[in-house]
């Protein structure tokens, strides 16, 4: 059992000075993101139906910090100014499965092959969904109940601080809190893979192939995790004998989809809307890990997730430090007035 704790820990500590000094950046990107592309603007070019606006979405999507508390209520708000449901869906569809933070934690742990590959996939999901609901659902967008807006700091049109002030607020006090908890147990979770499963388990248990990503898909689907905490339970799974492909699977279904998402569009969106969207997520999720199962025949991904430069220890080691302590701050100030209300 302490050897175990201890394999644990180092997995852990490990996993977390790699990914830190991107993710740290990556908060960084979000916070100037925040204050350059606000809620607003996105209703404005996401208006009306056709491919035109179903494209914009997935492209605002993929890079777009949003909170967590953003995604659907942002998505039904984009609903209900004009947009069509084909460009709601899009967005809600690019938006989870990546973000500029998540683009540089995949970066630092899986690799460059990965980090343009993801991005690329959430893109293309959201533009296939979109354009799926439009060709299967042209009901009228009249009756949609009224969604209230993102209350957030990411969310506000506040001018009462400067916008540097701003962006580093939402960037490292509200987006580490959005995501801090289940980052943590990301990390939590990919160091006990990495510590109880021997080495190429998976592989030995499962036939890669089709058969180990619709098992990714079945498991990523029902659950949610962000896009930064599903980043080292793939790494961790791949170290087990998942192929990339599969990990992909896990990669885009996992932040795409889940109970409440699904729920909120069959109700306002409708029966045929949310069918779209599972099939969608589940479809293209199972056809990208086939093409990088394909072009990891040709490419060592193994290779590629190796940098050929690695950053000084003391750089990671304070990183994993500095990381933590906004993950706590963040968490805490984002539990704090939950209590004071309650």
């Amino acid at each position: 059992m302490n050897d175990f704790v201890k394999q644990a820990a180092i997995d852990f500590w490990q996993t977390a000075t790699e990914m830190s000094p991107y993710l740290l950046f990556g908060f960084f990107m979000a916070g100037a993101l925040s204050v350059l592309v606000s809620q607003r603007l996105v209703e404005k070019h996401l208006g009306g139906n056709g491919i035109w606006p179903v494209i914009k979405a997935s492209l605002f999507g993929v890079p777009l910090p949003l909170c967590s508390c953003s995604v659907i209520p942002v998505t039904m708000s984009l609903h209900k100014h004009g947009a069509g449901r084909g460009a709601a869906v899009s967005f809600l569809l690019s938006t989870p499965q990546t973000g500029i933070d998540s683009i540089f934690v995949t970066y630092s742990l899986l690799g460059p092959v990965f980090a343009i590959f993801r991005p690329i996939a959430a893109f293309v999901t959201g533009i296939v969904g979109g354009v799926l609901v439009n060709i299967f659902d042209r009901r009228s967008n009249s009756g949609v109940p009224q969604t209230p807006h993102c209350t957030d700091e990411c969310c506000r049109d506040e001018h009462k601080n400067s916008r540097i002030i701003r962006a580093m607020k939402y960037g490292f006090v509200t987006l580490p809190g959005d995501i801090g908890r289940e980052l943590l147990l990301g990390l939590v979770v990919a160091a006990v893979i990495s510590a109880i499963v021997p080495d190429g388990y998976f592989a030995a248990k499962l036939k890669p192939g089709i058969l180990q990503m619709a098992v990714m898909a079945l498991v990523g689907i029902p659950v949610y995790v962000c896009a930064t905490a599903s980043v080292p339970i793939a790494a961790a799974l791949m170290m087990k004998g998942v192929t990339p492909g599969a990990a992909l699977v896990f990669l885009m279904t996992g932040p795409a989809t889940n109970a409440a998402s699904f729920i909120t569009i069959w109700k306002v969106m409708g029966r045929v809307t949310a069918t779209t969207y599972l099939a969608t997520v589940a479809g293209c999720a199972l056809a990208a890990g086939m093409l990088l199962d394909l072009i990891s025949g040709s490419v060592n991904l193994e290779h590629a997730m190796h940098h050929g430069w690695m950053l000084p220890p003391v750089v990671r080691y304070a990183s994993a430090i500095v990381l933590f302590v906004v993950l706590a701050a963040g968490i805490f100030k984002k539990k704090k007035p939950k209590e004071q209300h309650s």
